[in-house]
């Protein structure tokens, strides 16, 4: 009977775990995170840190936004809306040409922003 029990028990925390995980890793993209809305892509100050920081360039719009005196690396947060489709491109050319670095929906990442001249935003 001991066995049983610890079985059920045992079933039960892995059920738990499962469930804990799979909510823990679902992100809601219609809220602020790092201080970036919900729907948006954002840029944060050369070198600092996303956590501690304030976003200094926030794009709602679908399509290219071409960036000026953006130098150095930075982090680039997509918090946008939508499928797997809703991706954030940087370029290197301006009106979004010459895309280097995609960027998943509710993905962020460290970013040599020197080279890019344009951030593209896709439907999702």
């Amino acid at each position: 009977m001991r066995r049983i029990t610890r079985g059920a028990a045992a079933l039960a925390m892995a059920t738990a775990a499962v469930f804990a995980v799979g909510t823990g890793s679902a992100h809601a993209s219609d809220r602020t995170v790092y201080g970036c809305p919900g729907g948006a892509v954002c840029i944060y100050p050369e070198g600092a840190d996303i956590r501690t920081s304030t976003p200094t360039n926030i794009f709602y719009s679908y399509g290219a936004h071409n960036l000026s005196n953006q130098f150095g690396y930075h982090y680039v947060l997509n918090n946008q809306y939508g499928s797997a489709n809703a991706t954030a491109q940087l370029c290197n050319d301006y009106n979004g040409v010459n895309c280097v670095v995609t960027i998943g929906l509710n993905e962020n990442g460290v970013f040599n922003l020197t080279p890019v001249n344009s951030v593209v935003l896709n439907r999702p």
